[in-house]
């Protein structure tokens, strides 16, 4: 019964990471029909991710002191009702300022979520098998973050398209005519219902939190600020959720500025695959880091998406559309090699530092909004340019991190591994 109920949980976790993915990298494909139905300059538009993203630097911490204080499942319910009442709210009221506000508590939702379900799935699978788990986890997030665009392309051309049965038939009541993209939000509101309803029926066991899950005092923060490499790796994770939101956020609307493409459907697609090649390459990223240090791996990498979105900006439409879900490819192992490099530079108070570094993850904010706001003057390729400045310094970590632990890599030739392996199957 033991074993069952933790299948259950960690099943449930899997499901909560699908749907943070699911709720969360959607904006991406939406980004050009707002800016159609709002009538948006780029530099407005770019308020739209740091609407959403910006809600993780307010709510990390908090939240990592509420699961200390309360607990883990009133922290997860608490995160899908802002999500839920986000989502409802831009569902009924269609405006651009409503729709700051929706992503905004949506982003605070997220964020709750994100600092509950590494310790949940820790207590839940057990410390023995967590490291797989984590990897698991990471799969199901990127097949939602794969599928979410395909559904919203698929319920942009079918509502208000004349077939009204089923759920298409409750949606074309629904949504207002010429605003079918609003259909999403309401697919947002009943699937953060549902968690709500499922994760309130869940009992969950006691957890105990880690010292490295642990937000830690004030002291803690102010003795790693004393440390460089606080501030350092702070602009790491900074670098990288503004790299990986810079290009998912902004990709669609330069596939249909440059090249004339619908964001419902040539958009949406390579959104899509953006995400997909990102957890293809994330499978590909654990073997290599297992043959190769980690700082070698995240230049390879990083090499491989600065050719990419170059590839993107100044090639064809053929090329484009491969190329810019090829940077999520190289993008893939760049997030945990960043936050392994950091967590291992430091001695103590992990806790302390996890929470400076989730609080990074406002580049996914301000750097799209940057970009937004330079197009309007200098065009979107160009304020795209960005970008090369944030996978520069991801490049500059693989020469100047000094971790205190390297990560562990086979000392095995490459050769001798493939001996290995012919020897087993008998040649």
């Amino acid at each position: 019964m033991k074993n069952k109920k933790q299948l259950l949980l960690v099943c449930l976790v899997m499901l909560i990471f699908f749907v943070i993915s699911f709720l969360t990298n959607i904006l991406g494909p939406l980004v050009p029909n707002i800016i159609d139905s709002f009538h948006l300059s780029l530099g407005l538009a770019g308020f739209l991710p740091f609407s959403f993203f910006v809600a993780y630097g307010v709510m990390s911490v908090p939240a990592g002191i509420l699961i200390e204080k309360y607990s883990e499942k009133l922290v997860l319910i608490i995160g899908f009702l802002l999500a839920f009442g986000g989502a409802l709210l831009f569902a009924f009221f269609t405006s651009f300022s409503i729709a700051l506000t929706s992503l905004f508590l949506i982003g605070l939702g997220m964020a709750m979520l994100q600092v509950v379900v590494n310790p949940l799935l820790r207590a839940a699978g057990g410390e023995e098998h967590f490291a797989f788990n984590s990897v698991l986890a990471q799969v199901f997030f990127g097949l939602a973050s794969f599928v979410s665009p395909w559904m919203y392309s698929y319920l942009v051309q079918h509502v208000h398209s004349g077939n009204n049965s089923g759920i298409i038939g409750i949606l074309d009541g629904l949504v207002p005519q010429h605003l079918e993209w609003v259909s999403v939000y309401w697919v947002f509101a009943l699937t953060s219902l549902l968690m709500i309803l499922v994760i309130a029926a869940i009992k969950f066991p006691p957890i105990q939190l880690q010292a490295d899950e642990k937000i830690g005092t004030t002291e803690n923060f102010k003795e790693l600020f004393k440390n460089k490499f606080t501030i350092l790796f702070f602009f790491g994770t900074f670098a990288y959720v503004g790299t990986e939101q810079g290009i998912a956020n902004w990709m669609s609307k330069f596939l249909q500025l440059y090249h004339g493409l619908s964001p419902e459907t040539a958009g949406a697609k390579a959104v899509a695959w953006f995400w997909g090649l990102m957890t293809v390459g994330c499978l590909l990223g654990l073997v290599l880091l297992k043959i190769f240090d980690s700082r070698k791996v995240l230049q390879l990498f990083v090499a491989g998406a600065i050719i990419s979105l170059t590839a993107a900006l100044f090639g064809s439409s053929a090329v484009a559309v491969i190329a810019f879900p090829l940077c999520g490819f190289f993008a893939s192992v760049m997030w945990s090699v960043v936050i392994s490099l950091a967590l291992n530079s430091v001695a103590k108070h992990h806790g302390s530092f996890a929470g400076i570094l989730c609080t990074g993850i406002m580049g996914g904010a301000v750097v799209p909004l940057i970009i937004g706001m330079l197009s309007d003057f200098i065009g979107l390729r160009a304020s795209m340019f960005l970008l090369y400045i944030t996978l520069g310094y991801l490049f500059s970590m693989g020469i100047w991190a000094k971790p205190l632990v390297n990560n562990a890599v086979s000392k095995t030739p490459l050769s001798d591994l493939f001996k290995k392996k012919n020897k087993l199957h008998g040649e």
